[in-house]
């Protein structure tokens, strides 16, 4: 198929190794089970990176030949290099897309993009979420039946959340605990757009979940550049030099 979207799933790959609950749940890896995921839809051409390689995995050839990138992250948060960070930072700008993944609210790259803490309420606890759709017909949500679908066991995520307004809220998570969360926003950010979505602690088996995987298909699509990356080049232009001359009346 030509003109596939090129995404990298990147993870941290640290639980798997530590918690034998999610090395049962993911033997290959959370950011394998992603990725094996998205490549049900043929649409999708999918490279998998992980904090333990050579630049995390984000090489400059790797950043380039990416249109999306999905991430990751829990308790290594810190071990990310703030270099890697700054460069996944620009591609975002110039036009990449990105889908943050639950505790990955507080990666350094998330963080940087939104300005702001993006700090949260937690409850670690096996609870039902009900996710709530608030625009039926936005693209990330299309092909779900029914107002909301539910989570069996999930960490309970609530608000307030320090994150900027969403550019679009697209689903509300409740809690059986009564908690509620915006579980699914979008961002814009220069040339770039961003999908946080909040499902995914580590030691349920929720990126097996037939509906978190269209979500992220869904999204994928939908945070895909749409058209010329913008590259920050610009310099600035006396007035003498400009290209083009106006006429004044």
């Amino acid at each position: 198929m030509a003109n596939k979207i090129r995404v990298t799933v990147w993870g941290e790959n640290v639980h798997e190794h530590k918690n034998e609950k999610v090395a049962a749940n993911y033997p290959k890896g959370m950011h394998g089970c992603i990725a094996d995921g998205l490549l049900e839809d043929p649409a999708f051409e999918v490279t998998v990176a992980t904090l333990d390689m050579p630049e995390h995995g984000l090489t400059d050839e790797i950043l380039a030949n990416t249109d999306v990138m999905t991430w990751w992250g829990h308790m290594a948060h810190d071990k990310v290099d703030d270099a890697i960070v700054a460069k996944v930072k620009k591609r975002v700008l110039e036009g990449m897309g990105l889908i943050v993944l639950h505790s990955g609210h507080y990666s350094k790259i998330f963080r940087s993009l939104m300005g702001t803490t993006c700090s949260l309420v937690w409850r670690e606890a096996d609870e039902l979420e009900r996710i709530w759709i608030c625009n039926p017909g936005h693209p990330i949500v299309k092909g779900i039946e029914g107002p909301y679908f539910e989570i069996p066991m999930e960490e309970m995520y609530g608000e307030p959340f320090g994150i900027p307004e969403p550019n679009e809220t697209v689903m509300i998570g409740h809690f059986e605990g009564g908690n509620v969360f915006r579980s699914g926003c979008v961002f814009l950010r220069g040339n770039g757009t961003i999908f946080y979505f909040q499902p995914g602690h580590e030691t349920y088996p929720i990126y097996h979940h037939e509906t978190v995987k269209l979500v992220l298909k869904n999204a994928v699509k939908y945070v895909a550049p749409r058209g010329t990356l913008w590259k920050d080049d610009c310099p600035n232009v006396p007035e003498d030099q400009a290209p083009v001359k106006i006429s004044k009346k």
